[in-house]
């Protein structure tokens, strides 16, 4: 088991004397040492399974992570251990202890867009953008373990005073309504670790030990629980490294790489450093960039996979110039190499830069998968059938009430709730506790009343099914009930209607699936479906497509040959991001999309670029010349658009000739 890894390896994988802390350089091979490890507790060291953690931050990472360990372990020696996201594990505890924090095991968890509309309601604004920067201040709070009082103590300004108070009334609205939003899934264990004692000892009985993914991304939160479960004796391998911290504008804290060795001083350091993906020229680029960052320790990535292609930097007139090179160059790079489109990824800093990119792509016939698109469980079709499992689940969440209870419309309009949130409101009641009360009669006249209270027996006659059912029955059955395959017909034109349907069937059968395979009813799959992301299960891996991705959802992933566009100052850096701590955050993502690639590096800038109506000349970024002093290859002025269009036509002629066909 422990034969292919290199010594560092091996020795992170076999150290069991303390806390310690891996060290894993890009392309270093930091999942194998995580699952060998895994392995190496329960079959050379008597670990029961059901005591080991492997906690990492995506559903993907998580199931490939639960995959590799199931091809070193049979499911007898696995059975019961725990391989998750922070926000799962959280959720687990909280199922398990809500009775000690006030909340019955059935809460709901709201999702982002659930979040702002009680938000909404409480600041009394519809503007997306207010919205968005309260959330992201609340959010921060809570990542930071500071309560409204606290969060009110430290507001800077008068703006984040009232979202602070904002805050007051959002979190007394989240506890009514028996709801969490994603932050509360780590806070409210915190909590609750840190005031019962009981509580922690059991949940460190339980976790005997932890393994930490991508440890430079955790919050003050994150790291927080990580140190109530580990407990003092510090029963943790984390891995991670600084050099590819790029989250901090989402709460991510590199220091806590630093802390770590602070909370424990018998802390042991592994650094991996042989890099397994990348050509030696790629590496070398990569240590040159980095080295202008302060780190926790220097360490040269090093490769045995040969020198790879020279790096090209590519000037180009303008973004239109730029997109229509990188179009040309996939498409001649393809022929030429027999290759696949799946080789081959656009990288940028900005969504905003995919546009153009597309545009070419498209004109090329190139197909492209753009990654990043909306969530499923964004779709508005998804949401209308989560809102019914919410309510299966949790009767007292409101805003699941309002949705299902008007989708399809069912007589219930919007004086009708506004009529019944008063008598709610009056009674403390939830909505849907309201309408069964004798009073609701007073307060709603009877043909308002009779449509509420057959939709309230029809959640009851559901909820009963769903304990007792398999998962996929009762989904059958409620799509056939509120007849929602005609109502998206009625609504909607056939072709949108045929795909939000399909979407829907892909939906309920995945459902099916996981309540058939797991053993779980529809009422615990309906807790834990916001937590969920069809999107990352499925295999992009099958389509042969280029991929267009931002550089922060590029990590992670791997590419033969990457383009990396828009290398100019005030891109990427970003204009916000042009000194300190921000600088050598944008440097980190400069070194993840260098990092990308496998065999072959393009970098493209523009000299100028368009802003509103005015055309702005553009500078190349100060990172290229922190990698120029190395092996690439600066390519000459490119050639005009139809001009490189014509070459690229001519040079596909030669070689179709060539091949004699």
């Amino acid at each position: 088991m422990l034969a292919n890894l290199n010594s560092p390896q091996r020795e992170a994988v076999k150290y069991l004397d303390g806390p310690l802390l891996v060290l894993a350089g890009a392309g270093s091979g930091k999942t194998r040492v995580i699952t060998r490890k895994i392995a190496y507790l329960v079959r050379d060291c008597g670990f029961d399974a059901r005591h080991i953690a492997a906690i990492t931050f995506t559903n993907k990472a998580a199931r490939e992570m639960r995959e590799r360990v199931g091809e070193l372990l049979d499911s007898r020696q696995a059975k019961g251990m725990t391989i998750s996201t922070f926000h799962s594990l959280g959720l687990s505890i909280l199922r398990q202890e809500a009775k000690a924090i006030g909340y019955k095991p059935q809460f709901s968890v709201l999702d982002a867009a659930d979040a702002q509309g009680i938000l909404s309601d409480i600041i009394k604004t519809t503007d997306k953008a207010t919205l968005r920067r309260a959330a992201a201040l609340i959010s921060n709070w809570k990542n930071a373990l500071l309560t409204p009082d606290g969060a009110e103590k430290q507001a800077e300004n008068e703006a984040e005073a009232q979202v602070a108070r904002a805050y007051h009334s959002y979190q007394a609205t989240l506890k009514a309504y028996q709801a969490m939003d994603f932050d509360d899934l780590i806070r409210l264990p915190v909590d609750l670790f840190r005031a019962d004692g009981e509580a922690r000892a059991r949940w460190q009985g339980r976790l005997r030990y932890l393994l930490v993914d991508e440890y430079q991304d955790t919050n003050g939160a994150q790291y927080e629980l990580m140190k109530l479960l580990a407990g003092s004796m510090g029963r943790f391998t984390a891995v991670g490294d600084d050099d590819q911290a790029i989250y901090a504008w989402r709460g991510a804290d590199v220091e806590n790489l630093r802390r770590l060795g602070e909370d424990y001083p018998t802390l042991k350091l592994i650094p991996l450093t042989q890099n397994y993906r990348s050509s030696r020229r790629i590496l070398e680029a990569a240590n040159r960039v980095i080295r202008h960052n302060s780190r926790l320790t220097d360490k040269n990535l090093w490769s045995e996979l040969g020198h790879g292609d020279p790096i090209q930097v590519v000037d180009c007139k303008d973004d239109r110039h730029e997109a229509e090179t990188v179009a040309v160059r996939i498409d001649a790079h393809r022929f030429q190499s027999r290759g696949r489109f799946a080789d081959y990824a656009v990288l940028y800093r900005g969504n905003h830069q995919a546009r153009v990119i597309e545009e070419a792509l498209r004109a090329a016939k190139i197909p492209y998968i753009l990654s990043g698109g909306q969530s499923f469980f964004d779709r508005a079709e998804i949401k209308d059938i989560t809102a019914y499992l919410r309510l299966i689940a949790n009767p007292d969440d409101d805003p699941a009430f309002i949705r299902a209870a008007t989708t399809p419309r069912r007589g219930i309009g919007p004086s009708t709730l506004e009529r019944l949130g008063h008598y709610a409101a009056e009674r403390h009641a939830s909505l849907f506790a309201a309408l069964f009360e004798e009073g609701a009669k007073a307060a709603l006249p009877g043909k308002q009343l009779h449509p509420l209270q057959e939709f309230g027996e029809f959640i009851n006659r559901l909820a009963f099914s769903a304990q007792r059912e398999p998962a996929g029955a009762v989904l059958d059955d409620l799509l056939g009930a509120i007849r929602y395959e005609t109502w998206l017909y009625d609504s909607e034109d056939e072709r949108a209607a045929r795909s939000k349907w399909e979407n829907v069937r892909d939906f309920v059968d995945w459902l099916s699936r996981k309540g058939s395979d797991e053993g779980k009813s529809l009422i615990e799959l309906a807790q834990t479906v916001a937590l969920m992301s069809l999107l990352e299960g499925r295999d992009e891996a099958e389509v042969d497509a280029v991929r267009l991705s931002t550089l922060h959802a590029a990590k992670g992933l791997e590419y033969p040959h990457v383009f990396l566009i828009g290398v100019e100052e005030e891109i990427l850096p970003h204009r916000e991001c042009l000194e300190g701590s921000r600088l050598e955050e944008e440097r980190r993502l400069m070194y993840v999309g260098i990092t990308r690639a496998q065999r072959g590096l393009t970098l493209t800038w523009c000299k100028r670029r368009k802003r509103g109506q005015e055309w702005l000349p553009c500078t190349p970024s100060r990172f290229l010349a922190e990698l120029a002093d190395g092996d690439s290859r600066r390519a000459g002025p490119e050639l005009a658009p139809e001009d490189a269009k014509a070459a690229g036509k001519r040079r596909l002629a030669d070689l179709k000739a060539m091949l004699g066909g």
